[in-house]
């Protein structure tokens, strides 16, 4: 009897210890996912944040070469508020030369009649830009 007591015994200190097992591999294999989960959407924030710093540099190249590819126009070729601008703010002037930009903003070479020249920058409603 005592030969079937201990065996009685030592099979269920076995059996609980591979409930044991198997609630610590399932402990382990949920924590595995969860910081597997946390790395991906971790990955994706990241690539997120990427694609959003791409659009933005695209976005400010564009602005840049619109602003700065300006391309030679005749001077009768001006828009009305523009002409208007200089000869309200500079009545002495005269347009030497003028060129429009992507952003339709102009860039005007000007001169007055005491001989100074200068460069100016308006958009396309005669308003003063700083370039």
């Amino acid at each position: 009897m005592f030969a079937a007591v201990l065996s009685l015994g030592t099979m269920t200190a076995f059996a609980q210890e591979e409930n044991a097992v198997e609630e610590s591999a399932t402990d382990a294999t949920e924590m595995a996912t969860e910081q597997a989960d946390d790395a991906t959407q971790a990955a994706e924030e990241e690539t997120h944040a990427a694609e959003e710093a791409t659009r933005s540099a695209e976005g400010a190249a564009e602005a840049v070469a619109g602003q700065g590819d300006f391309s030679e126009v005749a001077s009768e070729e001006l828009p009305e508020p523009v002409t208007a601008a200089v000869s309200k703010n500079y009545p002495t002037a005269s347009i030497d030369k003028a060129y429009v930009n992507g952003s339709n903003q102009y860039r005007l070479e000007v001169s007055l009649k005491d001989g100074t020249a200068g460069t100016l920058y308006a958009d396309e409603d005669g308003n003063w830009i700083e370039m």
